[in-house]
């Protein structure tokens, strides 16, 4: 095991970006920005970033391998998991333009939701371009099933669901604080899924981390946990 020093895990939020610290020492915070640029910048270093956003984003008209694997790992909660549509779909100016293009390419169209993402998408792309350090698109389903060992089937949107992730967290050592200063303003779903992809890059860091799919070639389309 390698150690690690601090990580960060971040969740698009409504008002832009969520970001949890797990600290080397053991600490955890909040950092929110409304570009990935403007999170960073308030994390400070760190040592590896797990974000739950799609990265990668070809204009391959198959699936994601990943975006399968993960499903197909999920199993009941496969749904949880958005299928990633041609970056054609992302650059239309409007959602209609968007299903037109992702049907001729694909055959089928694209959730509005996945659809949605195109800006936050495009932002970390930006952002990437600067970072030498590992940064790593997560599913927070994924691995809240590893942390858990079992996909929690309670909505993140119910208390239950709530509750059964910040124990996962919690046996975890990762408590989330109350006060997260600015980060609490993001949803309270958001935030655990921060915090879960904080846990995912620390596994990241430390090469412990699982790969969707198994072995995938260095640069394709992955899914850490």
């Amino acid at each position: 095991m390698t150690h690690a020093g601090d990580v960060l895990g971040v969740d698009g939020c409504r008002a832009g970006w969520v970001g949890i610290v797990l600290a080397s020492d053991g600490t955890v915070r909040g950092v929110f920005g409304t570009t990935m640029a403007e999170l960073a910048a308030g994390a400070g270093p760190v040592d590896a970033v797990g974000i739950d956003m799609p990265l990668h984003v070809t204009d391959e008209v198959e699936p994601r391998a990943s975006d399968l694997a993960a499903r197909l790992h999920l199993g009941p909660k496969r749904s949880s998991l958005f299928l990633t549509p041609p970056r054609a779909a992302y650059l239309a100016p409007t959602y209609a333009e968007a299903c037109a293009v992702s049907r001729r390419l694909t055959g089928k169209a694209p959730s509005r939701q996945a659809w949605a993402l195109g800006p936050k998408i495009f932002d970390v792309e930006a952002w990437c371009e600067g970072v030498d350090i590992p940064v790593r698109e997560v599913h927070p389903e994924v691995s809240f099933s590893l942390l858990a060992g079992a996909p929690i089937l309670a909505s993140k949107a119910t208390w239950a669901g709530l509750e059964a992730r910040r124990a996962a967290l919690a046996a975890a050592g990762i408590v989330v604080p109350v006060d997260l200063g600015d980060a609490g303003r993001a949803g309270p779903d958001d935030v655990l899924d921060a915090a879960v992809a904080a846990w995912s890059a620390r596994r990241i860091a430390r090469g412990e981390a699982r790969c969707f799919p198994d072995n995938a070639p260095p640069g394709a389309p992955a899914i850490w946990a």
